[in-house]
């Protein structure tokens, strides 16, 4: 039983407590959710609407050149969308022979973007209000402007150096040549007329009409491979969510090519451990969930692909018998820095939302890398993701880069049930942090009780591809020196932006208890 008496961490805010109730990382894109309620949407039109707004009001993490994932629980069932777009066709591996790892920018690492086309599924299959009303509040907040909040007003300053050499993308992003600053009026009457189009063709005219020509027409004058056939042929696919048992709940996640795999082989493993006999902050408990996360990282970036071409079926990564065995590999005493053993032959926005009728949902939609590849579809507004540098260039590894493929993606929604029923849907955002913070949150909720506010607001470690531990302030200094004592590199980065951002909503018998990490601008709301 959660506790809502207990808030042991420093905290800028409180649980919501409600029956109709939105959570994500921007109060303005909040808010555009709960108006869709209160017009008498469900909770899939209310993420729809945030969804479409946070690609206005926080276009640092997201934008209409996206991708997307959802868990949607509805008629008592749990049901997944991979809205991941795959590589122009035309790629090959002999295209990027040259290069040693995958471009981060420009037109060769642009995949086909996917958030459009799930924004439409998810109203086709659950919505109640017309698809068009879902854009009123993401096309006032272009049209009209919105005041940039001061994270958001953070990253935006970032991005202009990292961006500069992409002259679209100055046009449309830095007003006067500058980032704006927390407070100032942010204008893009581009993108009002974009998603315009966009819900009023039900997004045909971003994969089929003028939109797509526009973008192709970006693409192959400056050397890109897309075509309008890459776009055409896009679907979003329904899926089945993968899970594993943790306690007495069952973790979902898409299955791959996301890497929420990753957090369930966590949870698998440090369900073999009884981590209650540890203090919630203490060096032991810290240590097996890291030693646990270094493992499933390592079968993760070993085999996690478009699932066609995986060489292991997800499901045999969370067999009783592989989890049993990685945990006997774990050392109370000694870090280990492990590969991965099943054979084979060879960085966001999160939101959620939930309605008194029991629907809830569970979202994520990213650029990945800040505002995406650089290129911005000139006179639309659309920043184009760079999910294609989540390929590698390894011949003899499933998520090598191919035409008409889906690269490794970071972005995952969860989603918690009990005996059958919808309990808890979250997500933190942030590249890696992604599987390590559904770990860390489903220990701090299951094994120590704490409430979804207390679990966003408590202190969180990362670790980073080369198994270094980086950790934030509020762990103690002398669990900080056991830590390295065992072998763990420790390195002390108090950089909120590397910690991820969560947002949960947990069902309860007369509502919900909604949480904001702060972390972000956001803030969960309700009526």
């Amino acid at each position: 039983m959660i506790s809502f008496g207990d808030y042991p961490y420093p905290s800028q805010r409180m649980p919501v407590l409600a029956r109709n109730v939105v959570a994500t990382s921007q109060p303005l894109a909040a808010q555009a959710g709960l108006r869709m309620l209160l017009q008498g949407g469900n909770a899939v039109d209310a993420a729809i609407a945030t969804a479409v707004s946070l690609t206005v009001v926080e276009p640092t993490s997201n934008g209409i050149g996206g991708d997307a994932f959802a868990l949607v629980w509805s008629d008592q069932k749990l049901h997944g969308l991979n809205g991941s777009g795959r590589s122009p066709k035309a790629w090959s591996f002999e295209r990027f022979a040259g290069f040693d790892q995958m471009p981060k920018f420009g037109w060769d690492a642009v995949t086909v973007p996917g958030a459009v086309d799930a924004w439409v599924k998810l109203s086709q299959r659950f919505g109640k209000l017309p698809f068009i009303d879902l854009f009123t509040p993401a096309i006032e907040y272009a049209q009209n402007g919105f005041m940039v909040s001061p994270i958001t007003a953070d990253r935006w300053a970032l991005a202009a150096e990292l961006y500069r050499e992409f002259p679209d993308f100055g046009r449309i992003f830095l007003p006067g040549g500058r980032a704006p600053r927390a407070g100032d009026l942010f204008i893009c009457r581009n993108q009002a007329r974009t998603l315009r189009m966009i819900a009023e063709s039900k997004g045909n005219s971003f994969y089929r009409g003028e939109l797509a020509e526009q973008i192709v027409d970006c693409a192959q004058s400056n050397g890109g491979l897309m075509i309008l056939k890459d776009l055409a042929d896009h679907r979003s696919e329904w899926v089945t969510p993968i899970s594993v048992k943790y306690r007495n709940v069952h973790m979902h996640e898409i299955p791959p090519n996301g890497q929420g795999l990753a957090a369930l082989i966590a949870l698998g493993i440090l369900n073999q451990f009884d981590l209650r006999q540890y203090p919630a902050d203490s060096a032991d408990s810290i240590h097996l969930q890291i030693e646990a996360m270094k493992i499933a990282f390592a079968e993760a970036y070993r085999n996690i692909a478009d699932v066609r071409s995986m060489e292991v079926n997800p499901e045999e990564f969370l067999t009783t018998a592989i989890l049993t065995r990685r945990a006997g590999e774990i050392s109370m005493t000694q870090a280990s820095h492990p590969e991965s053993i099943l054979p084979t032959d060879h960085g966001t926005v999160y939101l959620t939302a939930a309605d008194e009728s029991g629907m809830m949902i569970s979202f994520i939609q990213s650029n990945y890398l800040g505002f995406g590849s650089g290129i911005v579809i000139p006179n639309t507004g659309i920043a184009m993701q760079n999910r294609g540098c989540g390929f590698v260039l390894d011949k003899d590894h499933p998520n090598c880069v191919a035409g008409g493929k889906r690269p490794f993606q970071t972005i995952i929604p969860g989603f918690v049930t009990r005996d059958n029923r919808a309990l808890i849907s979250f997500g933190v955002m942030g590249g890696n942090m992604q599987p390590q913070g559904h770990v860390q949150m489903m220990v701090r909720m299951f094994d120590y009780n704490q409430n979804p506010q207390s679990a966003c607001d408590a202190p969180r470690w990362r670790i980073d591809e080369d198994f270094n531990v980086a950790v934030e302030p509020g762990f103690s200094e002398l669990v900080i020196s056991d830590l390295k004592k065992r072998g763990h590199a420790i390195i002390e980065d108090a950089t909120i932006f590397h910690y991820g951002g969560a947002q949960a909503i947990h069902c309860l018998p007369c509502g919900y208890c909604a949480a904001s990490d702060p972390r972000k601008d956001g803030q969960a709301v309700g009526y």
